[in-house]
């Protein structure tokens, strides 16, 4: 099993920035493709943004490209988000994910979870 932990989130008002950090434990850090999902309520699990093992290759869904970052410290088996120009529309549960080798763009792809951290971005 591989345990993520998540933490950063936070109230936070719009144009702010937040930085979530995920901590990974359990299995070899560099076997897996990391990424972050975030589910508001009543609404589906979404993909945020992805990186592969080396940090090579990053993909992001378009409503935070050019406004939020994934990286990951290999050496400290953890991954990162930074998130800038904070809108109300992030609100959310952030969820980091794992999965052994391939690339991760659906929640079903996902091997394993984090509990979440909470975004609360007032207007």
């Amino acid at each position: 099993q591989m345990q993520l932990v998540e933490s950063g989130g936070g109230l936070v008002q719009a144009g702010s920035s937040l930085r979530l950090s995920c901590a990974t434990s359990g299995r070899t850090f560099t076997y897996y493709t990391m990424a972050w999902f975030r589910q508001s309520p009543g609404k589906d699990r979404e993909f945020v943004a992805a990186i592969n093992w080396n940090g090579g290759s990053t993909t992001y869904s378009d409503s935070v490209k050019g406004r939020f970052t994934i990286s990951r410290d290999n050496p400290m088996n953890t991954l990162y988000l930074q998130m800038n120009s904070l809108k109300p529309e992030d609100t959310a549960v952030y969820h980091c994910a794992a999965r052994y080798h391939y690339n991760i763009q659906h929640q079903q792809e996902v091997d394993y979870w984090g509990q979440g951290t909470q975004v609360t971005v007032s207007a």
